[in-house]
Order: C-alpha cells, then structure tokens, then sequence
C-alpha cells in the first residue's frame, strides 16, 4: 500500500499504523527506513524478521525532537547535547546510555541505544503524529533486506517489500545513512562516517572526534586535546559489519589506473551475458562501470554511468546507481575509488562495504 506524504490523512494513516504495531517504510532525509513502535517489542522484532537481521544487531531509533532523547537515554553527556543543538534534526545518530526499562529489543541487547531526529518533513509529521497515539520513538533500520543496498526512493522499498505500507516522501535528500557517532565513553567517537565530517562534528561539541581506534580525526578548534577513550569495547552499531550495502552483482573498488588498465584489457566486442533476449541488444551487459574519470572507448556491452565529482551529489546517487545496474542485471560493477579527504568518507566507506570480498 502506498501512502502520499503530502495527504495529511495518509500521515495519520502511516502513524496509526505504526501505533497498531505493523511496519511502515518511512522516508527520511538519509534513505528509506523499515519502521516499528520502538515500545512494542512484537513490532521490533517484526523488523529483524522481514530483513533477515540478526538479533542482537541494534537498530536506529528515531524521534521527533531533541527533548524526546530522555524518554529512552538516561544520560546525555554536555558534548552530545552540543552536537544534538548544531545538527537535530539532521542525519546525525547518537550512541547514549540506554534507559533499563525502554528499547531493550531495538537495542539488540545492549544498555545502550542509538538515537537520532530525522529531518525529513514527512518523517517529522508522522513522528509527531505517532507520539499523540503513544508511540514514543520509531526504530527504523533502512527498508531492504539484511546486508543490501539501502533504497532511496518509495518504489525501492516496494520493490522489495511488496505488501508493505510505504509512505512516499520522494527521492531522499542525503541518500547514505546517518553519521554515527558513540556518545558512551567519555569523549565523541565516530562509528559510521556519513555527510557529517569529524571536523565539523568536532567545531561543534568543542571535543576531538576519535575514531574508532582511539585516535583523534581532527582536532576541535580551542578545545583542550582529548582522552583517549576508556578501555572497554565500542558498542555495536548499525551498518558497520565488514560487508553490507552490496548489489547483488560483484563490486570492484579500483583506482583511476586500475580502472583503465582493467578496461584496457577487455576485448573490443565484449560478449553480453546469456539471456533469453531475442538479440544481442536486449541482453543485459555484463559489465557497469561507475566513474569520475571518463573511460576511454569502451567495448560493446558495457553500461557506463558519469560520477559526480563533489561527495554530496555522489552520495546523493550511490545507492539508486547499484540498484539501476542491479535492475540491468549486469555481472559486475566497477566504481572508481573515491578520492581523498573526510567530505568522501561516508561514499568510501558504503563502497568499501560493498565490495568486500566477504559476502
């Protein structure tokens, strides 16, 4: 069923929905969400079913404004309360202290629990709408199966969700999941680089952002140098396993040489794929290839898709781009490498993700 974000009486629909304990594809500014009532453990757990998704794998909870973090965090540390002030609502999670007695089954277990204050206005119209019926906050993981490109768009989460009540809130803004950031040990420490870069995140709290090793991104601007955090383990967190956000064609991450030297190598009449296809020209290439640097000739039997040259327009299409060479059942994809510096860690790491060799 689909459900127009600009009806107001689908909004109330999409939130009696979730209210009732059913799922609902969401639209938010990052990508599409698979959404449940975080309060009711039923509907949670009706989430990591319909994905695949292991249990004890924690899910984002979204809510609809900064003074809701308290209905399910029972500490917010000053830093947090600084980055919540410069970014909510935006694509920002954070990592806080888990109340013992909400979103234990979001949470995957933990006593801890990742919150965030979506941007987008049809996330915020149901997310408002949803607390006058009792629903507090909203776990939403992206709407696809466990481990595959997050969709974009409410004919992605249709695609593979069928049955589901999407509310279409149109192609998302960002286009990459939410910069995760773990607020549970003493100091900012980035878990999921996303639009958000750790110098920007660290001008804003006034502490250096650590990554997950403990070591300083970037310092924050008249801000005494940082701790290294304690000890004890990073708590687990949403889209960090070595392989997800995979096409189920193969990636290969190559740079710019690399690419020309494989391209290089490619027979000048590549054959397509074995089809059903009455001729060559209906059957589907078997090769794609996604780049910044314009290839040279290319053999027959290739797609080729221009990649933007700033990182927000490029994160903006990378998920609709593998899913549109995924459509054209092509074999492999081939991705130039992105280049150096922050504003690409959030495209880098989705890509690195995808093409891991471990899925």
């Amino acid at each position: 069923m689909l459900l127009d974000a600009q009806s107001p009486a689908d909004v109330v629909q999409a939130a009696q929905v979730l209210a009732r304990g059913d799922l609902l594809g969401l639209p938010t500014e990052t990508v599409y969400g698979l959404a449940a009532d975080a309060g009711q453990d039923a509907a949670v757990r009706r989430i990591f079913a319909a994905k695949g998704r292991p249990a004890e794998h924690p899910l984002i909870v979204h809510v609809a404004a900064a003074a809701d973090v308290t209905e399910f965090a029972r500490e917010v540390p000053d830093f947090a309360q600084r980055l919540m002030a410069a970014f909510w609502p935006g694509p920002l999670t954070l990592i806080l202290p888990r109340r013992a007695d909400r979103a234990a089954v979001a949470a995957g277990g933990q006593d801890s629990v990742g919150l965030r204050c979506p941007s987008h206005p049809a996330a915020q119209a149901v997310l408002r709408q949803a607390r006058t019926l009792g629903v507090l906050g909203v776990a939403a993981p992206s709407a696809n199966l466990f481990g595959r490109v997050s969709p974009t768009t409410a004919a992605h989460v249709q695609a593979e969700f069928p049955t589901l009540a999407v509310l279409d809130g149109g192609a998302c803004e960002v286009g990459i999941e939410s910069t995760i950031v773990d607020c549970t040990r003493g100091v900012p420490v980035l878990l999921r680089p996303g639009l958000l870069t750790p110098a920007q995140l660290g001008a804003a709290c006034g502490v250096a952002v650590l990554g997950a090793e403990g070591t300083a991104h970037a310092p924050a601007p008249h801000a005494p140098d940082a701790a290294a955090p304690p000890a004890s383990p990073a708590p687990r967190a949403s889209g960090t396993l070595e392989s997800h956000y995979a096409p189920r064609a193969l990636v290969r991450l190559l740079s710019a040489e690399q690419l020309r030297e494989h391209l290089r190598k490619l027979p000048p009449g590549l054959a397509p794929k074995p089809a059903a296809a009455a001729t060559d020209d209906e059957a589907p290439p078997p090769l794609a290839v996604w780049s910044r640097t314009p290839p040279e000739a290319l053999p027959r039997g290739i797609c080729h898709q221009p990649m933007p040259d700033d990182a927000a327009t490029c994160a903006h299409q990378l998920f609709a781009t593998l899913r549109d060479f995924d459509a054209r059942q092509v074999q492999e994809i081939w991705v130039e490498a992105p280049p150096a510096g922050d504003a690409w860690d959030g495209v880098r790491d989705r890509l690195t993700r995808a093409a891991s060799p471990n899925r």
